[in-house]
Order: structure tokens, then C-alpha cells, then sequence
């Protein structure tokens, strides 16, 4: 909790520096350019305009509400990225669905990633300097992959070139990032583990996330016993396998088998499966034999 604190000071911190008329900065080489640009600044949401050719212009509206529901419980969990257009104005990037949730909960702030001119070479060195650090939570890497991907272009590839980390390993971060808010914010928090992320995200249903997340904390679970209940759970939505077939009291008499055996002149075997089906085998010895038998079968 303490390092969230940290972090929304600094963002303050950041937005009133940005306010300083007197050292607006409008290019990377501008002084403490360097301290935006990577970081989380907390911007008005005034002082932000949508950026006019968005070609997403529909927004489910009790969708939206749900997200705002829970930026009141949580915050805005993933921060929005904006362009610098001018003194203290500011021009949508990406994340407009979480810019309207957060004024449909009644937010005047927004924490927000600032592009400023000719920063695109700084903010990858900035992201990737912060994915090496040793003391930010998986969340926090996961969101840096994907300003990576989203703001520079870097495809994985690139990323495990520039990062020294495998594809998978990249993947395996981006994925945390389809977990239910509330599940984010446990890993950020401290109260799972990036393992127990990892299994609950084969879980498509956000509801089921959240009730097998709770469990998790309550019962103190480990990584093993989630993806326990994970499995379960998939089990259970498997098709049920038919039922056995009805077995039958079929049984070859004694005397029916001597019939027929004395009939082929042949110790014929005659077996009968649970469900009623057989089969009747009869030997032959020769050739002469097995024209005899076909003899009789004719009549």
C-alpha cells in the first residue's frame, strides 16, 4: 500500500510540474522532459480532449457503468496514454472507454502516460530500464510489454531482443492483463502471486476468476491447489461421457452349446459380451475340414 501512495504522490508531483508555464515542456530535450516521459502523471480530466479520429464511437453503456463501478473501488487500474498538444492540454492516445468510466465515477483526475515530441527512442529506453527493475510487481512489467507494443510498435520478438527475456516469458506477462480488475490489483497488492494469476487466467468467465480469487485469499491457497480447482472446474464443463450401455442377463445355455457343437463336429466357442452382443468361433483342422463345415453351413 505504501508503494501505491508512493506512486500517486508522485503523479502529483509530476502533474504540477507540468503546470509550470515558465518550463513547459514540449520535446524530450526539454528540462525534466526525462521525468515524465515512462512515469504516471495524474492529469485533469478537463484538460484532456478525445482525440477526434477514434474509430471506436460506440460504447456499451452498462458495460461502462460496471467499469466505473469498479474505478471507485479500485481506481484506474491501467492509466490512459495522451499526447502533449499544448500548455497543459492534452489529446487522447488510447483508453478512452476507461477516460468515460472514470468521469461516469465522478473522477476529476486521471493517471495518465504523456507523449511529448521526439520521444519515442527515450520512452523505449525508459520502459525497458523500468522492466529491469527489481521492485515492481507484475502488473506494472505486464503494463510496460504492452505500452511497448501499443506506443513504440515492438512486436514480442523485439521485445525479448531488447529486454533479454524469452517470448514466452513476455506472453506469459501480457496474459495477467485479461484478469478481472479486482484480480490485478491482488497481484499489484501482494495478496496472490504471479503463479496464481497465471491459473486462474485459463478461466474465461470473470465471475468464476473472482470467486476462485477470494478462495485463494481466504483459504490461504498455494499456486498447486489453484490450478487444482482450475482443472475442476474445466472438468466440470467437459460433455458428460454416455451412460453404460444397459448390460444384459444373456447366458449361453449348456445345451445349446452342445448343439451346436455336435452339430460342426467341432468344439465351437461361443462368447457373450455384458451388453447381450457375441460371437461363435468354430476351428477347422484342414482344408477338407473347413469345406465340411461350409457344407453344413449351406445345408
Amino acid at each position: 500500500m505504501a508503494q501505491a501512495i508512493k506512486k500517486q504522490a508522485l503523479g502529483r508531483g509530476l502533474s504540477a510540474l507540468l503546470k509550470d508555464p515558465d518550463n513547459d515542456i514540449k520535446t524530450v530535450s526539454d528540462k525534466n522532459a526525462d521525468k515524465v516521459v515512462g512515469n504516471i502523471v495524474e492529469l485533469e480530466i478537463d484538460a484532456i480532449e478525445i482525440n477526434p479520429f477514434q474509430p471506436r464511437s460506440n460504447f456499451n453503456e452498462e458495460s461502462l457503468q460496471e467499469l466505473a463501478t469498479s474505478i471507485k473501488e479500485l481506481g484506474v487500474i491501467q492509466p490512459i496514454t495522451v499526447r502533449k498538444t499544448d500548455f497543459n492540454k492534452y489529446q487522447l492516445i488510447s483508453g478512452e472507454r476507461r477516460l468515460r468510466a472514470s468521469k461516469l465515477a465522478g473522477l476529476n483526475v486521471v493517471p495518465a502516460y504523456i507523449r511529448i515530441a521526439n520521444d519515442n527512442e527515450s520512452l523505449t529506453m525508459a520502459l525497458v530500464e523500468n522492466i529491469q527493475r527489481h521492485d515492481l510487481d507484475p502488473i506494472e512489467i505486464a503494463l510496460s510489454y504492452q505500452r511497448l507494443i501499443d506506443e513504440i510498435q515492438l512486436t514480442q520478438e523485439q521485445m525479448s531482443e531488447r529486454v533479454g527475456k524469452k517470448r514466452s516469458t513476455i506472453a506469459n506477462y501480457l496474459r495477467l492483463l485479461k484478469l478481472d480488475p479486482i484480480i490485478q490489483t491482488g497481484i499489484r497488492d501482494g495478496f496472490i502471486s504471479m503463479g496464481h494469476g497465471r491459473a486462474i487466467i485459463n478461466i474465461e468467465n470473470q465471475d468464476i476468476q473472482t470467486s476462485i480469487y477470494q478462495k485463494i485469499v481466504s483459504q490461504n491457497l498455494s499456486v498447486r491447489e489453484t490450478e487444482a480447482i482450475v482443472k475442476n472446474y474445466q472438468d466440470s464443463l467437459k460433455p458428460k461421457s454416455a451412460s453404460n450401455p444397459k448390460t444384459s442377463n444373456f447366458v449361453i445355455p449348456a445345451e445349446a452349446n452342445k448343439v451346436i457343437t455336435d452339430y460342426f463336429g467341432a468344439k465351437v466357442e461361443v462368447k457373450v459380451a455384458g451388453n447381450g452382443k457375441g460371437k461363435i468361433s468354430i476351428p477347422f483342422h484342414s482344408e477338407e475340414d473347413f469345406n465340411r463345415i461350409i457344407k453344413l453351413i449351406k445345408g
